[in-house]
């Protein structure tokens, strides 16, 4: 008996439904023309379908209640979105399936387990009422266009039949029960409703199909939808295939190692390659005297290994983590070779001059001396290109018998080049520090962390902040590489960074230096460090013999004034190539050695013409002209500040040019004021504010500037011009002006009395309290140097214009005499 075939009565017994062929009515024919309405989420059901329905506690079940003593049928219709829990009759589609309640099961939690059968399609033509139930006028709806002696039509069926014994035979889901309902359907309609309701669409898909009443298109589009299934099930199990295989294979090279190891073992043959490779990575371990924390993780990794498939990626990931764990030198250390007579030594014959330097690293090795396990602290040595910064770290790892290792930050925009990444990255590393270490191969050496003042910032983090915890001798006992995710100790390594400013460097990074300033070099002494140094290593370079070049002091001081005039010897050294390499050329083509020593004209030919003109730019030639000093991180340079006076029918003001910055534009406005106030008394010269435009330029105009050191310049430059009286030629100024005419100090004191020496500039005006800077600088550098320090500006003006006895500071260098 077919459940087709059963009914209920009133009291849930089933009804033979073969005993009621004498009636006069069929069930269908019985449904009744208003229904209670249950909404269904995800997907309608079909007619001929017997299916169990769980209903949720709430109105609904209260329907089932209502009709299961009436007329036992209830209307099922879809609902539009299924994400709305409160359900009104606006949500739900107009086409649904009517069906009968079989057998109604109540649930623990208050729901309903229903068992219908649906029946037939039906339409609602208009809703009764909402609350409480969904109740509604149904009309039902017929198949239309069944033509089943069409050979178009056949055609369909037998096809929509094919399709679907396909994927029958090819997806397990399909249960034999299934296959049997499909072979006793016969209606075209009953097969295309039964084919939709085992397939895995979409519900806009399903309620399409339920609502086209013509068999021939609801077939149609049922063989659409067999085509498109077969096709997913076709890439389906291409990709289950190829999965298999790769399962397959390593399934069975695990055996086949399995059974290797069994033969070895029976054969007495030596442990496998694997084997030999694990024992070894214990053996390092042990070597390197392991504990704490490194310990542990490293036995925790060398276990995961053991147990690991070596062709997986995970496997390569962690045999990468230990290989590199164990290459670093956790208690591996040089011995010290410390001697001071020594490092004297070597600090000398590898730098000329740099006194204060060589003075301050002699003094850390000292220290070094008698307490070995000081943590000591981090050298900043800030100077313009070209000093020896670099030169100076390999000359201190020299000293110390210890490797060296430079490390350019100039640019670096990713905090893990510092601190290395995470292991769950692809292509993860150890940062800069640890990746040092492990090409040392010993844990203290000398780092040299180039252009600190270069570092960037970028969405990737703040290297500068990363740096914070390596350079802090308090911390890096315990710095904790992201990759190697351990603590390393990197006190006992001599960190010593370069900058060219300091100004650009984070306050926090800073604190944590001691900062040693090199100035640059002063004519004698980039003659002598080319004399020493330079022409010999290019020679050496060039494959020239030792006497291949002779220069003498002629020469090179050409060279310096003329084509290497900046702070550093880098560009020196760069015309020093050029001579060896016209010199090389020479020889390679006449087999003999230029005869003679260069002489200017000489070396004009070779190196072409002057890159720098006579120094009458930076003389006083003219009323409204004045020498400053100024800082550059590429060292001091003298400075020229112009001022005139332009007829102005709309009175005075202040104009200004030459780039300048804020500050400097300011400090020219105080400068403005007070000299306009200190002439108001002076006839002609206070009628210059009053009936010109001022201007102030300060050359070069494409070079920016700024600070407030030219203030005391600007004022003289301005008296200058309303005064009409010149500078006295040879001196040179630098001090920031205030408004009530104080002169305050300024910095880069020993970078511009070198660039005023350069200029053959003989007279200096500081601000006194910059007295002190002078007692730090070499007297050697002082030499033929006259020093007036002053408090206000009207001193200033006194040296500046005029003759008269003012008390000036005698340089502390042989041939220093005071300006009266």
């Amino acid at each position: 008996m077919d459940f087709d075939d059963i009914i209920l009565d009133k009291n849930d017994m089933p009804i033979d439904t073969n005993l009621l062929e004498s009636d006069l009515i069929t069930i269908d024919q019985a449904l009744p023309s208003k229904l209670y309405i249950i909404p269904i989420r995800y997907r309608p059901i079909f007619p001929g379908i017997i299916t169990p329905l769980i209903i949720s506690h709430g109105r609904f079940t209260d329907v089932i209640d209502k009709v299961i003593h009436d007329t036992r049928t209830i209307g099922l219709i879809l609902i539009k979105d299924d994400n709305k829990d409160e359900i009104a009759a606006s949500d739900l589609y107009h086409v649904g399936t009517a069906a009968k309640i079989l057998k109604r099961i109540n649930l623990p939690d208050g729901g309903l387990n229903v068992l219908i059968n649906s029946i037939k399609r039906f339409r609602i033509r208009r809703f009764i009422s909402e609350e409480p139930y969904i109740f509604a006028e149904v009309e039902y709806l017929e198949d239309s266009a069944v033509d089943k002696k069409g050979i178009e039509f056949k055609a369909v069926t037998r096809e929509v039949l094919s399709k679907l014994k396909m994927l029958t035979d090819n997806n397990p889901l399909f249960t034999e029960e299934m296959k049997l309902t499909m072979l006793n359907v016969d209606e075209p309609g009953k097969i295309a409703d039964f084919v939709t309701s085992i397939l895995n669409i979409e519900k806009t898909e399903y309620q399409d199909i339920l609502e086209t009443l013509n068999v021939k298109k609801r077939l149609q589009k049922v063989l659409r939808l067999l085509h498109k299934e077969i096709e997913v099930l076709s890439v389906q199990k291409r990709i289950q295939g190829s999965i298999n295989e790769k399962i397959d294979k390593q399934q069975r090279d695990f055996f086949l190692r399995e059974q290797l190891k069994a033969i070895k073992h029976e054969l007495g043959i030596e442990d496998d390659e694997r084997s030999r490779e694990l024992k070894n990575l214990r053996k390092k371990m042990q070597e390197l005297e392991l504990d704490g924390e490194i310990k542990e993780r490293m036995e925790e990794e060398i276990g995961k290994i053991t147990v690991m498939d070596p062709t997986s990626s995970e496997y390569a990931v962690t045999r990468n983590y230990i290989d590199t764990v164990l290459s670093l030198p956790w208690n591996r250390k040089t011995v010290d070779s410390i001697d001071l007579a020594k490092a004297e030594k070597i600090l000398d014959r590898d730098h000329y001059g740099l006194e204060d330097v060589k003075k301050r690293i002699l003094e850390f090795l000292a220290v070094k001396i008698l307490k070995p396990s000081g943590k000591g602290s981090i050298i900043c040595l800030v100077g313009p290109p070209g000093v020896g910064k670099t030169s100076l770290g390999r000359s201190i790892a020299r000293a110390l018998n210890r490797k060296f290792f430079r490390i350019s930050l100039g640019g670096m925009r990713d905090e893990a080049e510092i601190k290395g990444h995470r292991r769950t990255y692809v292509g993860a590393m150890p940062g800069k520090i640890i990746q040092g270490l492990k090409i040392c191969k010993y844990r203290n050496p000398v780092f040299m962390l180039d252009e600190i003042d270069k570092l960037g910032q970028s969405f990737q983090g703040d290297p500068a902040s990363a740096l914070l915890e390596v350079l802090d001798p308090e911390q890096n006992a315990e710095f904790r590489d992201y990759y190697i995710d351990a603590p390393f100790n990197l006190s006992d390594v001599l960190f010593i960074t370069t900058a060219n400013t300091v100004d650009t460097v984070p306050q926090v990074l800073a604190d944590r230096m001691e900062i040693i300033r090199l100035s640059g070099y002063i004519a004698n002494e980039k003659y002598e460090i080319a004399r020493r140094y330079l022409l010999p290593k290019q020679l050496e370079q060039h494959g020239l013999p030792k006497n291949g070049i002779r220069i003498d002091k002629k020469g090179f001081m050409h060279i310096i004034n003329n084509y290497a005039r900046e702070a550093g010897v880098r560009n020196l050294e760069r015309q020093i190539e050029k001579i060896c390499r016209k010199t090389a050329t020479f020889m390679a083509k006449n087999r003999k050695i230029p005869a003679g020593t260069l002489e200017p004209k000489t070396i004009r030919e070779y190196l072409g013409t002057e890159l720098y003109a006579d120094e009458s730019l930076i003389k006083i030639t003219k009323t409204g002209l004045a020498i400053g000093l100024a800082w550059t991180p590429h060292g001091g340079t003298p400075l020229v500040v112009e001022s005139i006076g332009i007829t102005n029918r709309k009175g005075g003001g202040l104009k200004l040019t030459g780039q300048l910055g804020d500050i400097m534009s300011e400090s020219a406005t105080i400068a403005y004021s007070y000299v306009q106030h200190l002439l108001k008394d002076r006839g002609d010269a206070a009628k210059v504010f009053s009936r010109n435009l001022i201007h102030i330029h300060v050359p070069a105009g494409a070079t920016p500037k700024d600070g407030p050191s030219a203030g005391i310049t600007m004022a003289s430059s301005l008296y200058s011009m309303a005064t009409n009286k010149k500078i006295r030629p040879g001196i040179a100024m630098t001090g920031e002006l205030t408004l009530t005419g104080r002169v305050f100090p300024v910095g880069g004191i020993k970078e511009k009395i070198i660039a005023a020496k350069k200029a053959n500039l003989k007279e200096i005006i500081l601000p006194r309290e910059n007295s002190k800077d002078l007692d730090d600088i070499p007297d050697y550098i002082k030499k033929g140097l006259n020093f007036h320090l002053v408090d206000q500006i009207e001193e200033v003006i006194t040296i500046a214009f005029n003759d008269k006895k003012k008390k000036s500071k005698k340089a502390k260098g042989r041939g220093g005499s005071s300006c009266r």
